[in-house]
Formats: structure tokens, C-alpha cells, sequence
């Protein structure tokens, strides 16, 4: 399953969606909006948007991941708009026989989201002077 939207992503209907009876691993990574993008400057929000091309990049991705892993499935979802400090950028979630599948699969797939072309990725600073800085990231 992918999914790109602009509504919070909710842990427990993800994990519903994964929920196979023959799995003995189902592992769900939420990634969130930080503070501290690393650049050292204090962010107050990141803005995200899709461009055409997203979902299906986002399907090639879950071939990836089928491909090296026997997996029984996977769900990737990617939020747009103005997310806030502390609120859920996006789900790799990963079901599948074995624990070591699971993770392996969920880190590449992890990996694979962060390097998206077609998600572009505005973060907005707080100066020291209190006013608010905006930076495009590509």
C-alpha cells in the first residue's frame, strides 16, 4: 500500500493494514519532524510537496523491498502540507515471517524515502532574532 496525504497518519489503522496471520514481525517506523534538521538552526516546521510521480515512486520502492525480502507485505505513506515539530512525516511499515526481514527491509525502505525525488522538502528556521527564515532543500 502507498499513500501520500496530507492528513496525520494513524498508527494503529497502519498497523491494521499489516496485520497478516502468518507473520511473526510486524514493524512499523514513523518518522518525525525534528528541531534540529542538522544544519544548526532551530526549525519550527517543514513544509512538504508532492510532485507528479510520487505514488508510483513510492511503488517501485515496495518492488524494491519485495524483491530482496520474502515479505508478506508493506505500507509506505508520506505526509504533504506544513507538518510541526514532533508530528509523523512518514510510515515504513513492514510485515513478514522473520524479525531480520523486517528490519532489514524496513531500513533500506527508510533509506529509500529520505533519497525521493519527487517529495520536495521546504524547512522553515526560527533566527535568534525571533523572526522565521525559510530554506528550500531538494
Amino acid at each position: 500500500m502507498v499513500k501520500i496525504a496530507a492528513e496525520q497518519i494513524d498508527p494503529q489503522k497502519s498497523y491494521r493494514q499489516l496485520r497478516k496471520s502468518s507473520a511473526g514481525s510486524v514493524l512499523l517506523h514513523f518518522a518525525v519532524v525534528k528541531a534540529d534538521g542538522g544544519s544548526g538552526q532551530i526549525s519550527s516546521a517543514v513544509e512538504y510537496c508532492a510532485q507528479p510521480g510520487a505514488e508510483a515512486e513510492l511503488g517501485r520502492i515496495i518492488t524494491i523491498l519485495h524483491e530482496r525480502w520474502p515479505l508478506n507485505d508493506v505500507c509506505l505513506q508520506r505526509r504533504i502540507g506544513r507538518l510541526e515539530v514532533g508530528e509523523i512525516i512518514s510510515l515504513v511499515g513492514v510485515c513478514a515471517e522473520a524479525s531480520a526481514d523486517s528490519f532489514a527491509a524496513c531500513q533500506l525502505g527508510l533509506e529509500l524515502l529520505k533519497k525521493m525525488k519527487t517529495i520536495d522538502k521546504r524547512e522553515v528556521f526560527i533566527d535568534t532574532g525571533g523572526s522565521v527564515a525559510h530554506i528550500s532543500i531538494a
